[in-house]
């Protein structure tokens, strides 16, 4: 018998635009599903027996949940892990039937760390074409004043569908215990709100990623959040591409930017078909081969629109052995920039000799690069820098 035919099939759970599963567990009395809506990580019950379903409740307005092991498909008990800007990963046992929720594990942290003294929002900012883009924050409670006072840092990523999570960062401490705001802008190209939201940040849409970035910020400092002087931003990768063209596009708003190991010589890369990301990689960015792409792709190129104006001060990274994005790119950037811009900031391009894109391995290798990041920003927001 042919059980796979298309007219035997049943829909458990209907497609829906704003809403990416990203995994499920089956019980004998209910479906577990992991999905992304409304730019969170969720865990949604859907009980077998028509009762309401319904999504395991949060006490943080951003946070991420996951499913864990669940090996027992006779089990009421959901076993799932919960983090956020505030609380180290979590795991928890949620019983169905009575919505009681038991903590197993929570990972520990050193220091005298108190989460009740940290405090995480999620706001939902406008961009320029009336589009809603989430942005996650996280503030020391007695060090902020909603008053532009305090310095920001500000995080993005938007490519590859690649979410960005409001996960917990013990490094981030230093920075709140300093009176820093952080924020992380879930912009188009991610899959924060579903595949139309990675649709609208790729390929001809790819300039929503950047409009996002810098109107997540310009809100962020016209509300109050943020003191318009005290401006960073940060990104990796595709994310260093981001805060590239906004430096670009934007260099008046940030005081700082770092950008690690940053994609910024777009055209040139794309055209190389040597390079064993390229191809793969038309569907993310486009085929340069073909004029539409081409034009658009130089259009927001961050090495190709250096200009002469003044930059903010910049943090660039790179490896000798990156195999994704060679360490040639951020070279060549730096460059233009320092033949080009008109202003005096610092300018530091810190090569390292032994790492590839991930930067250094080990496990506290890595602190010491967060460190000289973190003393960068330290130094550009102290009051009077220029």
């Amino acid at each position: 018998e042919d059980t796979g035919r298309r007219e035997r099939w049943r829909e458990i759970v209907a497609h829906r635009d704003d809403v990416l599963v990203a995994g499920f567990d089956v019980f004998d009395n209910f479906l577990a599903i992991e999905e992304r809506v409304a730019g969170l990580r969720k865990v949604r019950i859907r009980p077998w027996a028509g009762a309401r379903e319904f999504h395991i409740d949060s006490d943080e307005p951003a946070y991420r949940m996951a499913l864990d092991a669940n090996e027992e498909v006779s089990s009421e008990i959901v076993r799932y892990t919960y983090t956020s800007l505030t609380t180290p990963r979590t795991t928890y046992d949620y019983d169905t039937r009575t919505g009681e929720r038991v903590l197993l594990k929570r990972e520990p942290v050193l220091g005298d760390f108190d989460p009740s003294q940290y405090e995480t929002e999620y706001l939902w900012v406008p961009a320029r074409d009336g589009e809603g883009v989430p942005v996650a924050i996280v503030y020391r409670r007695s060090l902020f004043r909603r008053d532009g006072s305090a310095p920001l840092l500000q995080y993005g990523y938007g490519a590859y569908g690649i979410s960005s999570d409001p996960l917990f960062s013990s490094s981030v401490l230093s920075l709140l215990d300093r009176g820093f705001v952080y924020a992380i802008a879930q912009v188009r190209g991610g899959q924060e709100r579903g595949r139309r939201w990675y649709d609208a940040g790729r390929l001809l849409e790819k300039r929503h990623s950047f409009e996002d970035f810098v109107d997540a910020t310009r809100w962020l400092v016209a509300e109050g959040y943020a003191d318009a002087k005290r401006v960073f931003a940060r990104g990796g990768s595709a994310g260093g591409l981001l805060v590239a063209a906004a430096a670009n596009m934007a260099p008046g708003l940030y005081r700082g930017i770092v950008a690690h190991v940053p994609f910024v010589d777009i055209v040139t890369t794309m055209l190389d078909e040597s390079i064993p990301l390229t191809t793969n990689e038309y569907d993310e960015w486009g085929d340069p081969n073909e004029r539409a792409f081409y034009d658009y792709m130089l259009g927001y190129s961050p090495y190709d629109n250096v200009t002469a104006q003044e930059y903010p001060a910049l943090y660039v990274t790179t490896g000798l052995w990156d195999s994704q994005v060679q360490y040639y790119e951020p070279a060549k950037w730096v460059a233009k920039l320092r033949r080009l811009k008109t202003d005096d900031r610092l300018l530091v391009m810190r090569v390292n000799m032994e790492a590839g894109h991930g930067g250094k391995s080990g496990r506290f290798e890595h602190l010491h690069e967060v460190a000289e990041e973190y003393a960068f920003i330290l130094d550009q927001a102290q009051p009077g820098r220029g």
